[in-house]
């Protein structure tokens, strides 16, 4: 049985799915601003981890889905800083480019 921290109830709690066999996570990727640091992989790593324990070791059906943000005040402020438009600047700093 696999028991995590809940931080609503500040517990440690065992997991179930809501539905079925189904475990569905919603993780957060990147904003895509400047280049990726130890702070972004870290988390593609936990989630990673928890995925693959989910779906290996509990036996879980796993879906998941994770966002990437391309539009925010960070990537704005990046773009008119060096003279891009919005769409430039987020495909040359997703490619490493800037």
């Amino acid at each position: 049985m696999l028991r995590l921290h809940n931080t609503l109830t500040r517990r440690e709690e065992a997991f179930a799915p809501l539905r079925d066999n189904t475990v569905r996570m919603y993780t957060c990727g990147l904003t895509v601003y400047n280049r990726g640091h130890i702070g972004n992989f870290r988390t593609f790593v936990a989630v990673d981890v928890l995925r693959r324990a989910l779906k290996y070791q509990c036996g879980f059906t796993v879906r998941q889905v994770m966002n990437f943000t391309d539009v925010d005040d960070r990537t704005i402020a990046g773009s008119q800083k060096a003279g891009m438009p919005l769409r430039e600047y987020n495909r040359a700093v997703h490619h490493g480019v800037s």
